[in-house]
């Protein structure tokens, strides 16, 4: 009834630039709507970080196909892009090609069926979309489309420092010296870290991103102390698979990181849980509880890659279908959930993973992992295929798995068990190693980006379990 209104994508990160791409590659018509000036706007702010993912594993196939008749030059598939890099061999060409199809500085508001609050069922599949849009001046537009795929992502929403999944007590009165993600702590940040005390709060690839940029730091700028906090015992910590990883930057990653806890070079808080922070003489005074016992460090600022959460605040009118622990779809929740995924490897899913109860409606992206940190771009790309496949009624296409994800090496909770565990091998069949196992809980990371020589490594467009 609607054939000729637009799809809606809000977000012109990867995953939505790719979500259009996707469309264009069916004849369908995409309408990206992304709040910031520029496209890409989150991988902006990691544009320091080098991604643990070759760029074979950055680039969608209709996103290719796009670029390439426009006569674009690839990138060496097997070279580890930073986050600028992203952005100005792929992304910001990938935009320009989409051309009318791109609103800059449209940031989304509320989405709903026209006529139909959230309450109401009558004809409600029969209804387009209508998409409140604020420009820069703050004047709302409305929108009409004929489906929405939120590819907003978590940027915006990092989860904090305190132990209850809220703001510890004071940590919102001192945001000038805590920084979320990974801070470019070796350049423009680096007058904030040089010759004081860091504490890094988080156990995932953005933790361990800091942690090792913080050490390269500490060798050029004495006194720079390093504090890396972790929630659970160390020898719980998961430090990926090393070699047994099917990314081998990523496996590099973890085992840098873990090395500098072992030589000293680093001090490890651990389990540590942030209760309180106030001020000290101009400094920080973190309490928390390490094991049973109170403690309270002084530092000059923190960091905390404790990885990002949803914000479903515009979607109020939207009904949702989101598992209680993970904030992601019931059907892909148990594939990620932490608590009984034994396994960083997750296996690709498709439209019908993502749907919801509202019809025509999907969540791609990091943001469809919800509060889970296993994301990988691939996994994005792969995702808006299937929900573009299924929006030009090629159910076939939209069923087919068409991607194939390098195993983590991890299918173990434990520092030993990981050792002697990562069974994640390109020869071990996937069900006999990853199969998720409720009896054993894995480390909850981060989110933000990754590395692939030596210093920072990031992954695809979110740092956490995968990566």
């Amino acid at each position: 009834m609607h054939e000729t209104l637009p799809i809606a994508i809000i977000g012109a990160g990867p995953v939505g630039l790719a979500a259009a791409a996707e469309l264009l590659g069916r004849g369908l018509t995409p309408l990206v709507l992304e709040a910031g000036p520029h496209p890409a706007q989150a991988v902006r702010h990691w544009a320091h970080v080098r991604m643990f993912s070759p760029w074979a594993f950055n680039v969608s196939h209709a996103a290719r196909a796009l670029l390439e008749r426009r006569g674009w030059d690839a990138p060496d598939p097997a070279a580890y892009p930073t986050g600028a890099e992203l952005v100005s061999l792929h992304l910001d060409p990938l935009a320009t090609a989409l051309g009318p199809h791109l609103r800059l500085n449209a940031r989304v508001v509320g989405v709903a069926r026209q006529d139909h609050g959230r309450l109401r069922d009558d004809r409600r599949g029969d209804a387009p979309f209508i998409l409140h849009v604020a420009g820069p001046d703050g004047v709302v537009e409305a929108f009409a489309a004929r489906a929405v795929i939120d590819c907003s992502g978590t940027w915006s929403a990092p989860n904090p420092a305190g132990a209850h999944g809220m703001p510890a007590p004071g940590e919102a009165d001192f945001a000038d010296r805590i920084a979320a993600g990974i801070p470019d702590v070796l350049g423009a940040d680096r007058a904030a870290h040089a010759g004081r005390t860091t504490l890094v709060v988080g156990a995932g690839h953005s933790a361990m991103n800091v942690v090792l940029d913080l050490a390269t730091l500490a060798d050029q700028a004495p006194g720079t102390r390093i504090l890396w906090a972790f929630r659970r015992s160390l020898e719980a910590v998961n430090f990926g698979g090393g070699a047994n990883d099917g990314l081998a930057a990523r496996g590099a990653l973890g085992a840098r990181a873990e090395a500098l806890i072992d030589s000293g070079a680093v001090e490890a808080l651990a389990p540590f849980l942030v209760d309180r922070i106030a001020e000290a003489a101009g400094r920080l005074a973190v309490t928390g509880r390490q094991g049973a016992a109170p403690r309270t460090v002084v530092v000059d600022r923190i960091v905390t890659a404790t990885g990002f959460r949803p914000a479903f605040d515009f979607l109020r009118e939207i009904r949702l279908g989101l598992d209680p622990a993970v904030e992601a779809t019931p059907a892909l929740a148990p594939l990620i959930d932490p608590n009984l995924h034994s396994c960083g490897t997750v296996r690709p899913h498709g439209e019908a993973e993502l749907r919801h109860p509202e019809a025509d409606f999907w969540i791609a992206g990091m943001k469809a992992y919800g509060r889970a940190p296993t994301f990988l771009l691939a996994t994005g790309h792969e995702q808006v295929r299937s929900i573009a496949a299924a929006l030009a009624g090629d159910w076939a296409a939209a069923r087919e798995v068409r991607l194939e994800l390098p195993k983590t090496g991890v299918c173990s909770t434990t520092r030993a068990g990981a050792a002697a565990e990562a069974c994640c091998t390109p020869t071990t069949p996937q069900g006999v190693c990853c199969a998720p196992k409720p009896e054993q809980s894995a480390d909850a990371p981060t989110a933000g980006r990754w590395v692939a020589e030596k210093p920072r490594i990031k992954g695809t467009a979110r740092s956490g379990g995968c990566g």
